[in-house]
């Protein structure tokens, strides 16, 4: 994605043992990975996904999200830190599902960095704020 992005992230974050929700059946644990490159100006080519594998009842609850339209993009400074909203549409096999996904890019000094809340509607929420590697969400631009 050449060129200076006026809001987007990078995101490359794995998170173990998580407690996570699934529409109508409840909490399971399992393992994290974000991958991520959205920016502002070219939402046509951003990418963004979420594997999730399941440690708990190996493998019943495992899938793979990937967003096949990225609609809008937010970013919000808050101190020297900035939070990325991102929204859109993606895949689980077959299956389009609505997704809202918010990303907190903490400063150096902090011991992580942010995936604040991964939302798929009608089928999985990951309950709260999973705490990544630092420097694995990274902000571009962060304008406002």
């Amino acid at each position: 994605m050449g060129g200076i992005c006026p809001c987007g992230v990078r995101v490359n974050a794995f998170a173990e043992g998580v407690n996570v929700k699934f529409d109508g059946v409840g909490n399971i644990r399992g393992n994290l990975t974000y991958l991520a490159n959205v920016c502002i100006t070219t939402l046509n080519t951003s990418t963004l996904s979420l594997l999730f594998e399941d440690t708990e009842t190996p493998d019943s609850f495992s899938f793979i999200f990937t967003a096949n339209e990225i609609t809008d993009v937010k970013c919000k400074r808050e101190g020297k830190n900035c939070v990325i909203k991102v929204r859109g549409t993606g895949l689980i096999g077959m299956t389009e599902y609505p997704f809202k996904a918010v990303f907190r890019d903490q400063v150096a000094t902090a011991n992580n960095d942010l995936v604040q809340s991964f939302v798929i509607k009608g089928f999985f929420n990951q309950d709260g704020t999973v705490p990544v590697k630092q420097g694995s969400v990274v902000a571009l631009g962060c304008q406002c």
